[in-house]
């Protein structure tokens, strides 16, 4: 599908995140959330007139609702239906409260929602529950199974850092158990609560994104990475088409996606908080074509350092999101891609010059 869709024009994933309120505290929550609503939350007026300006884009456009917990809101149900009747593609990102009753999936499936995603950062009641801080583990099953009963695809999103990278295994078993169409892989991105946990070294990322490929071959469910988009390149070099390397693939924060927070603000992805916009003052289609720091984003040969001097880099591009967390520059390398361009003297991210080793070529 992504080849079907020009990004400079349109993103393949529009975020709206419907509100910052949830009744968890995550300890990696990239919204920092809280238990009350924002009183500068877009109001529903403000969300139809979002909803519209983004069918500007053209029929079918991907609107996740997400947050906090899209939940909190009263008119919840009335956005979905809304988008549905303009023809996006409505899916969700809820949290896994009691909240998320059987009853609450099913309303949600009969307004319009095409896909729900639910997060699971442990195989078991204890592990999830000790990494997100909270008893979230039985409601998400229960979620999970209701999603299924009602035919409502299920995405599934894991979280990996150095406490969730062992049980990765697991969680794919569970994934598969479930019945899920997608597994989505997030790489920590250091915002929000999330500054507080260990990322993996780019060395042990390089492995996972090998064995995720080996997941994605085995399963029926698909697999993506959310905030490493290297995902690509270890399967370009694991499969040897180098044929690929130089065409333009993938999505990253600015080129095929784009996040509107609570309030407004527009930003290339929620880990990448660097506003580039409003809603309530600009066209979130105008902000996405034609403000400069999404173009910035869509050019692969801005970037800095070893992304930028990276044959791999229409294909890849590096987490823009955690380069600027790590940098402030959101056109700098990713810290968390260990591979090395040939011929490459430049600079390395500190992850790397630390001692991390890279791997260069597989035919090196």
């Amino acid at each position: 599908m992504f080849d079907d869709i020009d990004v400079d024009r349109r993103p393949l994933v529009l975020i709206w995140e419907v509100t910052q309120a949830c009744g968890l505290a995550c300890r990696h929550c990239r919204a920092d959330a809280k238990p009350r609503r924002h009183p500068d939350e877009l109001t529903t007026e403000e969300g139809r007139r979002l909803l519209d300006d983004a069918a500007e884009f053209g029929d079918g456009q991907l609107v996740v609702l997400s947050g906090g917990d899209p939940l909190a809101r009263e008119d919840l149900t009335e956005l979905v239906s809304y988008g549905t009747e303009l023809g996006h593609r409505m899916t969700i990102t809820p949290s896994g409260t009691a909240s998320l009753t059987p009853d609450r999936v099913s309303a949600l499936a009969d307004a319009g929602i095409e896909r729900m995603a639910l997060s699971l950062d442990g195989a078991t009641r204890e592990s999830h529950n000790r990494f997100r801080g909270e008893e979230s583990f039985a409601d998400t099953m229960t979620a999970a199974r209701a999603a299924r009963d009602v035919g409502l695809p299920l995405q599934v999103n894991t979280t990996v850092c150095a406490e969730t990278v062992e049980e990765l295994p697991a969680i794919r078993d569970r994934v598969h158990d479930l019945g899920a169409v997608l597994w989505s892989v997030f790489f920590l991105v250091p915002v929000g609560r999330g500054r507080i946990l260990e990322p993996i070294s780019p060395g042990h990322a390089e492995e996972v994104m090998s064995w995720l490929h080996g997941v994605a071959e085995a399963e029926r469910f698909g697999v993506k990475t959310t905030e490493a988009p290297f995902y690509r390149r270890v399967g370009l070099q694991r499969d040897g088409d180098e044929s690929a390397v130089r065409r333009r693939g993938g999505i990253t924060a600015g080129r095929g996606f784009a996040f509107v927070s609570h309030t407004g603000e527009t930003y290339p992805s929620g880990f990448l908080p660097k506003s580039a916009g409003n809603v309530r003052d600009r066209s979130v289609v105008d902000i996405y074509r034609n403000a400069e720091l999404f173009e910035s984003l869509r050019e692969p040969d801005r970037l800095a350092g070893k992304c930028g001097a990276c044959e791999f880099r229409q294909v890849c591009g590096g987490s823009r999101s955690r380069a600027f967390a790590a940098t402030g520059d959101p056109l700098e390398s990713d810290p968390l891609c260990p591979y090395v361009p040939d011929g490459y003297d430049g600079e390395l991210p500190q992850t790397l010059a630390d001692g991390n080793s890279g791997v260069r070529d597989a035919a090196d």
